[in-house]
């Protein structure tokens, strides 16, 4: 039987609300961990007296694996529906949910946000939302969670609430809320996370895990021009110069003529590689290594981009960017200049205008031309790289015009580049 769609799948929100919780239920219910292994979450959980937390065990469990450097079973990661095989890209905080958002290979084809109805809307909740959307995740669910604990339980009224108070939010960003559905359930308890609930009889809807299969794959970008960011650059003796990346647009054959840049260099694509079998076509999402005629591999270097000669990948002299700041110990004033990663590429770049500060609930100006901005203000910035970088408008290629802020060992900020001033 042919391979079920793929998609990754993040779960975001206030870090109280249940996202833990509603993952282990989630793999719990699908089949995805077995009951010996909850029964051992239990009795840890017991053991260091949080009871309740046997689900949230699941994923923090792998979690500290991770930390220790331990082979994590996939399993845990990965669930199916009837119509998709999921992967969770668990993000419990900030820095982690923006580190896994750029890095491209887990780009979030959609977001669970979890609210809780017990506590309703807190400030995490607001952030997420705005950067859900500055990171470019179109499809979104929101889980209603902790039904059991609204007085009564189970109250539609407090749903509804919850579900008007959130709309707005999303609304205000710029999402859809016709399409996106509110699902009213309680993770721990296992009510309409898999199944439906008898407890929630005014719920006419599906379930959690049966509206998973109403989202859509996201359509491969083969109609727009290539864009190719190089991570690794080989060479092989006997064949040449073979770089090694993921196609994010468009399509790449032998015989085309490809232009490099920042190196600006072309060359031609003699054969193109992946998973070690030669083939005549490779599409976005990818893993290819190819071979270039006509170049030498000092020619080329991790953070290039490959794209078709008639249309060049942009070479960035200035940009103005939409940034969020997630995590800076004092504040980010004009002069600044720490690492951006966007793509492949990780260049120091100098904050040369603060424009404008933004509500991060709503978008709306705050402050135009502010002396600084701190965690958790958002704002529209002009952006100079040290040195050639590539960087796209993010409406043309998402891809390739997110980024994160990188200093002192951690995730300052993140963003998207709104305009590009070419080099």
């Amino acid at each position: 039987m042919p391979a079920k769609p793929h998609l990754n799948l993040v779960f975001i929100g206030h870090v109280d609300h249940g996202k833990s919780t509603t993952v282990g239920r989630v793999l719990y219910d699908t089949g995805s961990i077995d009951a010996h292994e909850l029964e051992n979450l239990k009795k840890l959980a017991e053991q260091l007296g949080k009871a309740t937390f046997e689900f949230a065990f699941v994923m923090d469990q792998v979690k500290e694996e991770r930390e220790r450097g331990l082979t994590i079973d996939v399993a845990h990661k990965r669930f199916d529906t009837d119509k998709y095989y999921f992967t969770i890209i668990d993000a419990p905080g900030h820095r982690d949910f923006v580190k896994n958002m750029i890095t491209g290979t887990s780009q979030a084809d959609a977001a669970v946000l979890v609210v809780s109805a017990a506590e309703g809307v807190q400030a995490q909740t607001k952030e997420h939302i705005f950067l859900a959307r500055t990171l470019g995740v179109e499809q979104l669910i929101v889980a209603v969670n902790k039904m059991d604990a609204t007085k009564p339980e189970y109250s539609e009224a407090r749903y509804t609430e919850i579900k008007n108070e959130v709309s707005g939010l999303l609304k205000s960003v710029g999402y859809k809320v016709d399409r996106i559905p509110f699902i009213p359930l309680s993770a721990y308890k296992g009510e309409n996370v898999v199944k439906g609930s008898s407890k929630i009889g005014w719920w006419k809807g599906k379930s959690l895990v049966h509206s998973l299969d109403d989202l859509e794959v996201p359509s491969k970008p083969v109609d727009k021009p290539l864009r190719l960011p190089i991570q690794d650059v080989y060479s092989i003796t006997g064949i040449g110069v073979v770089p090694v990346g993921r196609i994010e647009t468009g399509i790449l054959k032998p015989n085309m003529k490809v232009h490099f840049q920042p190196a600006d260099k072309v060359g031609e694509i003699k054969s193109i590689e992946m998973h070690h079998e030669a083939i005549l076509e490779a599409v976005p999402g990818d893993n290819v290594g190819f071979n270039v005629r006509g170049l030498d591999k000092k020619d080329l270097r991790r953070g290039d981009v490959a794209g078709t000669t008639d249309s060049p990948p942009t070479v960035a002299k200035t940009f103005i960017a939409q940034i969020m700041v997630l995590n800076h110990p004092s504040v980010i004033t004009v002069g600044y200049t720490p690492v951006f990663h966007a793509h492949t590429a990780q260049v120091a770049c100098t904050f040369e205008e603060i424009q404008r500060s933004l509500d991060p609930r709503t978008g709306a100006t705050k402050q135009e031309k502010p002396d600084h901005i701190k965690t958790g203000d958002a704002a529209i910035v002009k952006i100079r790289p040290t040195k050639p970088m590539v960087i796209e408008k993010a409406k043309d290629f998402p891809q390739l015009g997110r980024f994160a802020i990188r200093d002192m060992g951690q995730t300052v900020a993140a963003g998207m580049c709104i305009d590009v001033e070419k080099r």
